[in-house]
């Protein structure tokens, strides 16, 4: 792993996988553990085949909570929605490479507003499609399930375009850009795509919301991408 690599990996706890009914409790326990982020997915039923967590939902959360937020916005020509959402400094947001014809635009948008900007790769999208965009972004998302739904298994091959995504970002000059992993971020896969250079990790229902008890899930998780 390369210097850069030697950041202390993160976690983004997935809201969608969280048990609504006791999201309070959930929240409490998330920022006791010192969790990085609060991963907010975002769909529009036409980017994705799916809905989830729309505004007034984030809004409340934002008010219960202090941990910052990793918005991630499957939903179509984001450049045009970025003013509906509350971004700011310590938010990361990440709108796909897929999604518009104007990304530079959606990139800049979201810088405005202070938050950090992130472009995400369908398991499908090659790396080289980052060319011209390395100065306008934070971060990488590299999906490693096809985006919309939770539960599904990582799609193979995935473990390895990690890799060769943090060997381009440095052999452009880029190696402080992060490198987000998310679907099916198991501890088994987060140890593999963390000795790839991995550094944010989406936990939902394969690691942090599954059958184990929160705490001990997100300290293993810990374990996994020291």
């Amino acid at each position: 792993m390369s210097e850069s690599s030697k950041r202390p990996g993160e976690i983004s706890a997935s809201i969608m996988c969280a048990d609504i009914s006791n999201l309070v409790e959930t929240l409490d326990i998330l920022e006791s553990e010192s969790v990085e982020y609060l991963h907010m997915d975002v769909m529009d039923g036409h980017f994705v085949p799916n809905f989830a967590l729309g505004m007034d939902h984030i809004k409340k959360i934002r008010e219960i909570s202090n941990v910052p937020m990793d918005f991630h916005l499957m939903i179509t020509d984001p450049e045009e929605k970025i003013g509906w959402f509350n971004f700011g400094p310590g938010d990361c947001v990440i709108v796909h490479y897929e999604s518009t014809r104007h990304i530079i635009k959606a990139l800049e948008a979201i810088k405005a507003t202070g938050a950090k900007p992130g472009i995400a790769l369908n398991p499908g999208t090659p790396v080289f499609v980052l060319d011209e965009i390395l100065d306008f972004i934070d971060i990488v998302a590299a999906m490693t399930v096809n985006p919309g739904f939770a539960g599904q298994q990582i799609v193979p091959g995935s473990i390895d375009k990690v890799a060769r995504l943090k060997k381009y970002l440095i052999d452009r000059g880029h190696p402080d850009i992060e490198i987000e992993v998310d679907g099916n971020i198991s501890f088994e896969n987060a140890r593999l795509l963390r000795e790839r250079g991995a550094d944010i990790f989406v936990a939902g229902t394969s690691s942090v919301f599954g059958d184990m008890d929160r705490h001990e899930a997100i300290r293993s998780l810990r374990e996994a991408i020291i």
